[in-house]
């Protein structure tokens, strides 16, 4: 991609190709495409005609005040919330009209840590994690029983299957989350403001694991997030939404640098600066 302060846009015709995957641009495999993409809630514009792609292997922050449309982009990517315009390519595929069952099978091949666990509090942990791979795959029980012992163990939390929600700590429950997200093995893992309400060395200890499962080169990430700490630990690329708008496209690096006082007060904190 091309560094650049407003959105990024690429060069080249798209070739689009019947694999999986199947976009590419200069020879590196594109998994999400988001072109003039606009979404509004009645008379509120919330997101802006949009325009980014996503390459494999790629840990993308999006970033941006309270209200600047993350989640709401986020959902749109995994077929929550329609837009009102543009087009979402995920997987080569075109999701804005699909039916839930087609949704379901694009959501099979995504993970999603959600900002607060979503566990469900009658469920252990070990039925959390087990839920969605009963629902979303063909395996066995003694495989999924594997699968969240496996899981547990990447995050740290061997042993835990039969313990409730109740029972964990913050940090524990986004460490569940995590383990449930990866169970399915996605080629996606979307984050949700992953260390909000987390101390300093619980927030390392998070970031130190999503840099770990993104370190296989096997998946491509989306983090929601309001923390810097998060965006320079985990990221190689960041998107800055301002106004509905891509305000700031580039890496963790170049985000320091730009001369944009919109951008560096956010990255800074200091609200003197507009």
């Amino acid at each position: 991609y091309r560094s650049r302060q407003v959105h990024n846009s690429y060069s080249g015709n798209f070739l689009r190709s019947n694999c999986i995957f199947g976009l590419y641009i200069s020879g590196n495999i594109i998994m999400i495409e988001v072109k003039n993409l606009s979404k509004s809630f009645g008379e509120k514009g919330v997101l802006s005609d949009l325009n980014f792609s996503v390459s494999h292997g790629q840990s993308v922050a999006i970033v941006g005040k309270s209200g600047a449309g993350k989640s709401v982009l986020l959902k749109c990517l995994i077929g929550l919330v329609k837009p009102d315009e543009g087009t979402i390519y995920v997987d080569n595929k075109l999701i804005n009209s699909m039916n839930f069952s087609q949704l379901q099978e694009i959501r099979s091949n995504i993970g999603m840590v959600f900002q607060f666990g979503a566990l469900f509090d009658s469920m252990t942990v070990g039925e959390n994690i087990s839920l969605a791979l009963q629902k979303l795959t063909k395996l066995s029980s003694d495989e999924i029983k594997e699968r969240v012992s496996n899981s547990l163990e990447e995050v740290d939390m061997v042993d835990t299957e039969d313990l409730m929600p109740s029972e964990l700590s913050g940090g524990m429950k986004k460490r569940v989350g995590i383990a449930r997200a990866i169970a399915i093995k996605p080629a996606y893992l979307f984050y949700d403001e992953p260390t909000t309400g987390l101390d300093p060395v619980m927030t390392d200890s998070i970031n130190r694991l999503i840099l770990k499962f993104q370190n296989t080169g096997e998946v491509t990430s989306v983090i929601i997030t309001h923390e810097m700490r998060t965006v320079y630990d985990v990221s190689d690329r960041v998107l800055l939404l301002h106004d509905g708008k891509i305000r700031f496209d580039g890496s963790p690096e170049e985000i320091k640098n730009v001369d944009d006082l919109v951008v560096q007060q956010f990255i800074t904190g200091n609200s003197t600066l507009v």
